[in-house]
């Protein structure tokens, strides 16, 4: 199978935090910290199997209420272009929280053998445990 073309969004949520020497920064602010941070992560970090294209940040940070607790909860969009070696590979980078919308750019058809779907079902079924585990922990750090 040759190199896979796709475009992922990602949205980096704000977390407010309190500051005690230099005031309270919004959750907007902490939004666009978070994608500022990540997106430099993606641009330095290399991942295997992946190649980054194009990082776009163009879009605005936007809000939204919880509807659990009713606090304010801010977004910031990325959009991120990049080829992958396999169907693994766009899997594993595409599995993390953030995660919003995915498209296949290239090629037009995906043609997976029985050996190619069996390793994407066991790829998708280790990147969900690894996803419950960290989901655990983070539980675990509320308690």
């Amino acid at each position: 199978m040759s190199e896979i073309k796709l475009k992922l969004r990602f949205d980096y949520q704000g977390k407010a935090k309190t500051g005690k020497l230099f005031g309270n920064k919004n959750v907007e602010q902490m939004a666009e910290e978070t994608r500022q941070q990540q997106v430099s992560l993606l641009r330095n970090v290399p991942v295997q199997g992946v190649r980054i294209e194009d990082i776009e940040m163009s879009q605005e940070v936007y809000a939204v209420i919880d509807e659990l607790n009713g606090k304010k909860l801010a977004y910031a969009p990325v959009i991120i272009t990049f080829y992958a070696d396999s169907i693994e590979d766009a899997i594993k980078f595409s599995m993390k929280e953030e995660f919003r919308t995915i498209e296949i750019i290239e090629p037009d058809e995906l043609v997976l053998s029985k050996n190619d779907i069996e390793k994407l079902l066991y790829k998708v079924s280790t990147e969900l445990v690894a996803y419950k585990d960290y989901l655990l922990r983070k539980m675990d750090t509320w308690k």
